[in-house]
């Protein structure tokens, strides 16, 4: 098999816990590095809930709930308890589950260890150049250095093209689409987003929980929680988990919007605290909600003076910051690519693979697993939790003949 990330080393895992015999191809020197990297290397292993309605994908929305649904969240924590040993601690303000160490290098060690254990053949710094079908049977790999290997069955788990540093270069992508199989569109995804120029470059730092809404002609979708301003635009959580609606517009030539609502108040909520307000004045009362800073900025920028009481406060500027406040259009026009993006989006169609055993159906004995199939999840475990489920499916369909 070829790949010793995430799914790559869950699949070598489970095929060698089947009998079957295991080479785990891998370009690094090590294996596993978007773990190594992940949660500010502390490495969120799983999420504490799970609904298969987060996921983004093109494909069957069916095909994608079998898929999540093959191994539940409840026996994939006993799998990293139980049998890797890895205990898992709740993060309660975010519902993440970490290792207990909190250290990524713990669960990528101990992951490798494990397969190592199980008896797989680990060829680290070896980069794969070909991978072609035997007309009899079986895979031809031609490596960079040394002669080709054959096997019976390969695994592919190369990931996408996200963090490329990490060695992801797309080679398993452009391998199944040289096979036929259909590929939905890449893109960037849970990558930041830019504002060229940057108008906010000076508030570059400022979090704070926002409820944040992006919309294109083809969807909404909503997200509360932390946002970042950064010196080229905008990033956190929220934008992270809804970048891919306007880095999907900007590909197809379409515009998508983009507002933040800064704080759970509504229009009405507000119109009621300024009409209340009375003598106070109308920048103290946002200071004490805001940052002062962004609280400046988006005063400024609806014509309203810092030291203006609510009495004073004219309806035009009213409304114009109230707009502000509830459905703040961010400028943005691009992203930050692949380069930060967390995952890739698109990928292999699912209708593509068996969704049991994740079998090719255009090539009998190759098997797809993780970043390489068309699906994603938010940032908080969900990636990690698919990269496991199938790595786990791939590895026991290839294993179990």
């Amino acid at each position: 098999m070829i790949g010793a990330g995430a799914a790559g080393l869950l699949a070598a895992y489970f095929a060698a816990k089947s009998g079957a015999p295991v080479t785990l191809l891998e370009r690094s020197a090590d294996g596993g590095r978007k773990i190594l990297i992940s949660g500010g290397g502390r490495c969120n292993v799983l999420p504490s809930r799970l609904s298969t309605k987060e996921y983004v994908s093109g494909s069957d929305p069916k095909l994608l709930r079998k898929i999540l649904r093959s191994w539940p969240l409840a026996k994939q924590r006993i799998f990293f308890e139980e049998e890797l040993g890895i205990r898992l601690i709740l993060e309660e303000e975010t519902g993440k589950l970490f290792p207990e160490g909190n250290r990524a290098r713990e669960v990528r060690d101990r992951l490798v260890e494990s397969v190592r254990s199980r008896g797989v053949d680990l060829l680290f710094n070896t980069e794969v150049s070909g991978l072609d079908p035997i007309p009899r049977g079986g895979w031809r790999v031609e490596r960079r250095e040394g002669e080709p290997l054959r096997f019976d069955r390969i695994i592919l788990a190369t990931g996408g093209l996200s963090v490329p540093k990490t060695g992801s270069d797309g080679f398993g992508l452009r391998a199944t689409e040289k096979l036929g199989h259909r590929i939905e569109p890449l893109y960037p995804a849970l990558t930041p987003l830019l504002s060229t120029p940057p108008p906010h470059a000076h508030l570059a730092g400022l979090s704070l929980d926002v409820w944040l809404t992006a919309r294109s002609a083809e969807e909404r979708r909503t997200a509360t929680g932390g946002f970042l301003f950064t010196h080229r635009g905008y990033s956190g959580p929220t934008v992270l988990d809804l970048s891919d609606i306007p880095v999907r517009a900007a590909a197809a030539g379409a515009e998508a919007r983009v507002s933040v609502g800064w704080t759970e108040r509504g229009e009405e909520e507000w119109r009621e605290l300024f009409r209340r307000g009375g003598r106070s004045q109308v920048g103290g009362i946002l200071r004490d909600l805001l940052p002062a800073r962004l609280a400046g900025v988006l005063m400024e920028e609806a014509g309203v003076a810092e030291e203006v009481t609510c009495a004073e406060l004219k309806r035009e500027g009213r409304e114009h910051l109230i707009r502000n406040l509830v459905d703040y259009e961010l400028p943005i026009n691009g992203d930050e690519g692949y380069k930060k993006a967390e995952v890739t989006g698109g990928g292999v169609r699912l209708e593509e693979v068996d969704h049991l055993t994740l079998e090719s159906r255009r090539s009998p004995g190759l098997f797809l697993c993780g970043e390489m199939l068309d699906a994603f999840g938010p940032i908080g475990g969900y990636n990690f939790l698919w990269a496991w489920v199938t790595g786990r499916a791939a590895g026991l369909g290839a294993g179990e003949r």
